[in-house]
């Protein structure tokens, strides 16, 4: 049974930082590509980041570029795979979603395994 499973969400005011992380299990995803996408109220879910398998390439959105950084761990039976978040806005505000799928370009748009998601809300 694929699970992603999120943690490290919560409320922080801005100009602080967070970390999320997702657990993932189920499947080889030491050889997935892996990520993380968000969804504020009333508003599209939005890629945010996605990670290769081997952690060497990383893609990252505009709005988020410069303040957040993807990693991973490969090393355990459970992959993980991080989001640091730092100088959070309050436009950062939002339910975060752990993603994988095998392909580099498809998990920016249409990934095929999602976790439940994780809330983040960033206070002015």
């Amino acid at each position: 049974q694929v699970q992603l499973v999120e943690s490290g969400g919560g409320l922080v005011q801005a100009g602080g930082s967070l970390r999320l992380s997702c657990a993932a299990s189920g499947r080889t995803f030491s050889s997935y590509v892996m990520g993380w996408f968000r969804q504020a109220p009333g508003k599209e879910r939005e890629f945010v980041a996605a990670i290769s398998w081997s952690g060497g390439r990383t893609y990252y959105a505009d709005s988020v570029k410069g303040r957040f950084t993807i990693s991973r761990d490969n090393s355990k039976n459970t992959v993980t795979v991080y989001l640091q978040m730092n100088s959070l806005k309050p436009e950062d505000s939002a339910l975060y979603y752990c993603i994988a799928d095998q392909s580099f370009g498809v998990v920016r748009t249409t990934p095929k395994y999602w976790g439940q998601g994780t809330q983040v809300t960033v206070s002015s």
